[in-house]
């Protein structure tokens, strides 16, 4: 996994359309409701602990987070049982699903290849951030990287 960089210095703007996106029949009169936003205002709570890094591997695949995809981490969170974070693990970054219950801690993985990490003894395992958000591009001419 790449190292992680501040998300962003500079505010990053685009178009908001005030009605929800249905996935059924669609609207007329909804085609010119637009005001422009700050994508920073929607991603980042904690600016100065929001970071960015692109997952690397498919070990994430069920959870939606697949190779490539830009990862919104915020270090001023909590981490939380359930919650998707950025962990290091004997110096490695790692993404995985925190698993902390009855004083036991794993990290879990969302698909069945791989294996999830246990801490042995001894084993350096710290939580790095909270995955907040998964930007991955949809389109057939993917965005650039």
């Amino acid at each position: 996994m790449e190292p992680p960089v501040l998300f962003s210095s500079r505010p990053a703007v685009c178009r908001h359309v005030e009605a929800p996106a249905r996935c059924g029949f669609p609207s007329p009169a909804e085609d010119h409701a637009q005001k422009r936003i700050d994508l920073d205002t929607v991603l980042i709570r904690h600016p100065e602990a929001t970071f960015y890094m692109r997952a690397r591997g498919e070990s994430m695949r069920d959870a939606g987070i697949g190779d490539g995809d830009a990862l919104v981490v915020d270090r001023a969170l909590e981490a939380l049982h359930g919650d998707i974070v950025v962990a290091v693990v004997d110096g490695d970054f790692t993404v995985k699903t925190l698993y902390r219950r009855d004083g036991r801690v794993r990290l879990c993985a969302a698909n069945p290849a791989f294996a999830d990490i246990v801490p042995r003894h001894g084993q350096e395992l710290a939580i790095w951030g909270v995955v907040t958000w998964v930007l991955k591009p949809v389109c057939r001419h993917r965005a650039s990287r």
